[in-house]
């Protein structure tokens, strides 16, 4: 690729993915199948990148809205653009369009797999350079029929997958209690247990819920309460001896700055889609090292490009160092549009080693394992 190289044909693509089991959650739940938008840039050279933007309509935004952002509003930007200008891209998309962060993403993405391939090296390497190959994964406990989950975990231990993250707060108090003893009692502290309310309670009460699950010794309890509890947080973060974690409460670098003030969590959760790009998470970590928080490695409902670039991320950012919940495309998934899945060993993601995202997509994987909704 010539170093002028630049834009020269997009194709967007939503897509419908159906999954193999129901997912309970406290912000909301997920069955049957799941939306996400997948885009295809082409440079001027020939060489083809691959993004992935994957909103939760609860969380973030909708699949739907995110296709239009593309098609409509971002497509004349990326027509055309530089590929090396990445950042220059992403300040001219943040001010033609507010929001759509995941859209964004999608690009940032692509640009840097066309970006990797021209020069032979991974994103990783783009963002600094590696400094961990394998990723510690983290399968979240959350089937309805938590004896389903109990069998998942009874073959996953043996195998060497340890981390585990329960959706708490969408199953009766009393219940939940239940199936914490449950996994303590059969697998004590072989497994690393950690909590995740998903915003599911209220401030007022919450204190005597959370001193309940504070004796099962989890790594972290994520998000008790609604994003804008901060207080709340602080009390939880000041009171118990497990750490607090923010995920729906810090977005991005402004609400990092606020949790940080307010010493409202211990630990974040970053989310490509939630920070609107690597590039972005990348800087809401700088704020989080200075700050004494690490960082956990979360998602939406990605498939395997989206997780290929957070895989790159966390490689080559130090204080995202708590792991991460990249089992979409080997556990919930049916099918995945790559034409191979990225590595899964004893409990760890393995980073790919190839150039730009280190994945492979052909016309063939993509038709042939998603449903396709619309393209454009």
């Amino acid at each position: 690729m010539s170093w002028d190289s630049v834009v020269e044909r997009i194709r967007i693509f939503l897509v419908e993915s159906p999954i193999k089991m129901a997912r309970l959650q406290g912000v909301g739940n997920v069955k049957g199948s799941v939306k996400r938008v997948l885009l295809e840039v082409t440079s001027a050279d020939g060489i083809v990148g691959w993004g992935e933007a994957a909103p939760w309509e609860v969380f973030t935004g909708t699949p739907e809205a995110a296709f239009s952002a593309l098609d409509i509003y971002l497509r004349p930007l990326i027509l055309g653009a530089p590929i090396k200008r990445v950042r220059e891209l992403m300040a001219r998309m943040d001010k033609m369009l507010v929001g759509h962060g995941e859209a964004k993403a999608a690009v940032e993405m692509a640009l840097l797999d066309i970006l990797g391939k021209a020069t032979g090296l991974s994103v990783a390497d783009l963002l600094g350079g590696r400094v961990r190959d394998r990723i510690p994964l983290s399968f979240s406990i959350a089937d309805p029929d938590f004896d389903a989950d109990l069998e998942r975990m009874r073959a996953m231990v043996p195998a060497g997958h340890t981390v585990f993250k329960m959706k708490t707060g969408v199953k009766p108090h009393a219940e939940e209690l239940r199936i914490l003893e449950t996994m303590r009692g059969e697998f004590g502290e072989r497994i690393d247990l950690r909590l995740d309310f998903n915003q599911a309670l209220t401030p007022f009460g919450a204190m005597k819920i959370l001193r309940d699950v504070d004796a099962f010794r989890p790594t972290f309890i994520e998000q008790p309460v609604p994003r804008r509890h901060l207080d709340a947080m602080a009390g939880f973060a000041a009171a118990l001896d497990t750490p607090i974690l923010a995920d729906e409460s810090c977005f991005d670098a402004v609400d990092l700055m606020e949790v940080v003030r307010r010493q409202a969590a211990d630990a974040i959760s970053v989310k490509i889609m939630k920070c609107g790009g690597l590039m972005k998470a990348q800087s809401l970590m700088a704020i989080a090292d200075t700050a004494g928080l690490p960082g956990y490695g979360g998602t939406l409902w990605e498939g395997g490009i989206a997780l290929a670039a957070g895989t790159q991320l966390i490689a080559a950012t130090p204080g995202i160092s708590l792991g991460c919940e990249f089992y979409m495309p080997h556990h919930v998934l049916t099918e995945d549009v790559l034409e191979e899945r990225i590595a899964n060993s004893a409990g760890h993601v393995i980073v790919p080693d190839g150039p730009g995202l280190g994945i492979s997509i052909s016309e063939a994987s993509l038709r042939g394992n998603a449903k396709i909704l619309a393209e454009r």
